[in-house]
């Protein structure tokens, strides 16, 4: 097959690339009231399945994206790409309980680690070929906005699937995905360097010229506050959704509570390039500001309104979906450009690992403020329990203009 030569073909062919290897992403919070009741879980450890994904992927992303900035990105890319398919099939054929489910969640998390920003770095470097020098950061965004995209598909078609069959047969289904992303990027995709880059002088784990850059830590740190709300969010979405219903006997959503989440997932595609448009005309900083702190204000009034009307409580879940996402392409588009010259991998594998200890330890953390919360013991029985959780979650992410203040450039 022809590689692609243009710059929107280059986008399209590794967006879409991302969107099939993340169909099995959001199964698990998908389907989590099903793992809950099946296995006995209790909501910490429904949190700790949830993060432990995140969880493999900060262990595995050192190593893996760094490496990327001494060759080329497509060989980690094709091997996480694989593994993304069979520890999804492995949770589908041998997952039997908590311990089980945690060890497939865990692979899952580092093929998520070798393909995710590795796939960023494959674009930038393919769009640098082409266009040395220009401004990536509208590509940066659509890329990043893909994340959403697969993530909604994978809350749609992990409710749609088991709904219709089983669980297991939804995992089988979703785990074929990233296999026929590999397949067909294998077959089009350059195999040579895109583009020639200043070399690191420093070993292959050394961040310290990284750690040193201090408008690139902001922007860290900004995403991993950022991750914190956001993944809390996406792993207990249904769950919230599913405790809203009890609150309303005899009465039913409009769509089913994992096409909602699906749809607050989707909407994060325009929200996330809207968001970066937004940020090349009134600045970085400003724009991630004002995003960051209506999102925190949002997050504590979804714990409040469980007794609102049901086509309410949807809409709020779908609008916080696009506060929640309005600022991701900013602040990753933020890191690349503040990078230090031959550091682009290894910024982004700070970014990447940093940022997503916020990924695995919000779900934990929601989950946990759920149980300690609950006057019963029993997490998330209570209106109370959910606003504790979200406060929680609004107050850490409320840090994130914070620290883009505190190390801004002087």
């Amino acid at each position: 097959m022809t590689p692609p030569k243009s710059p929107r073909a280059i986008l399209a062919t590794i967006c879409s690339a991302e969107v099939l290897s993340m169909l099995s992403v959001a199964a698990v919070p998908a389907l989590l009231p099903t793992f809950i009741n099946e296995w006995s879980l209790s909501k910490t450890d429904a949190g700790w399945l949830n993060g432990t994904y995140y969880l493999g992927y900060l262990l595995a992303v050192p190593f893996l994206f760094t490496l990327t900035d001494r060759r080329p990105a497509h060989s980690i890319y094709f091997v996480c790409m694989a593994l993304s398919g069979f520890a999804t099939l492995g949770y589908a054929f041998f997952a039997d309980g908590f311990w089980t489910a945690l060890v497939f969640r865990l692979l899952s998390g580092i093929g998520l680690a070798g393909t995710y920003m590795p796939g960023l770095k494959l674009l930038t470097d393919q769009l640098e070929r082409i266009n040395p020098g220009a401004d990536h950061s509208r590509s940066v965004a659509f890329y990043t906005s893909s994340f959403g995209i697969g993530m909604s598909l994978s809350y749609f078609l992990a409710g749609e699937l088991a709904e219709l069959w089983d669980w297991r047969w939804a995992f089988t289904i979703l785990g074929i995905g990233p296999l026929l992303a590999l397949a067909y990027m294998a077959a089009i995709l350059p195999r040579q360097n895109a583009a020639q880059h200043a070399q690191p002088t420093t070993h292959l784990l050394d961040f310290r010229p990284v750690f040193r850059c201090r408008p690139a830590m902001g922007y860290v740190l900004a995403y991993t506050v950022h991750n914190f709300e956001l993944f809390a969010f996406r792993s207990w979405v249904v769950a919230y959704l599913a405790f809203a219903l009890t609150r309303h006997p005899g009465e039913s959503l409009v769509i089913a509570a994992t096409a909602i989440a699906a749809a607050s997932n989707v909407v994060g595609l325009p929200a996330s390039v809207l968001g970066n448009e937004m940020a090349r005309r009134i600045g970085r900083h400003r724009a991630i500001t004002l995003i960051m702190w209506t999102s925190a204000l949002f997050a504590v009034g979804l714990g409040f309104m469980l007794d609102a009307p049901l086509w309410v409580i949807t809409i709020a879940v779908i609008a916080y979906g696009v506060l929640i996402t309005g600022d991701s392409s900013s602040i990753t588009a933020g890191a690349v450009a503040e990078a230090p010259p031959g550091y682009k991998g290894a910024t982004l594998a700070v970014h990447a690992c940093i940022g997503f200890t916020g990924s695995f330890l919000g779900p934990l953390a929601f989950g946990a403020m759920l149980d300690i919360s609950s006057p019963t013991g029993i997490g998330g029985d209570t209106i109370g329990s959910w606003v504790w959780a979200f406060g929680m979650a609004a107050a850490v992410a409320a840090l994130g203009p914070v620290f883009l203040y505190l190390l801004r450039k002087r």
